[in-house]
């Protein structure tokens, strides 16, 4: 079992605690950017909650998903 399937299986056992603290980083990082990504940012959490889910939509998310527009 690879690094990144340990890591995946952690997040999978613990996936309520994990989603709670990505709760937490959205806001604060939608906060500190005072709401200038906040589309990129629920895009990210919620590409984030479907990795920790098992779902496979964490490994869908397109690039500019991620990338902030300027």
């Amino acid at each position: 079992m690879g690094l990144f399937d340990k890591v995946k299986n952690l997040a999978g056992q613990h996936a309520d605690k994990v989603e709670g603290a990505l709760d937490k980083v959205a806001e604060v990082v939608d906060e500190k950017t005072g709401g200038k990504y906040a589309d990129q940012i629920d895009k990210g959490v919620e590409a984030a909650k479907g990795f920790v889910d098992g779902d496979g939509e964490g490994d869908t998310a397109s690039p500019s998903a991620a990338s902030p527009t300027p």
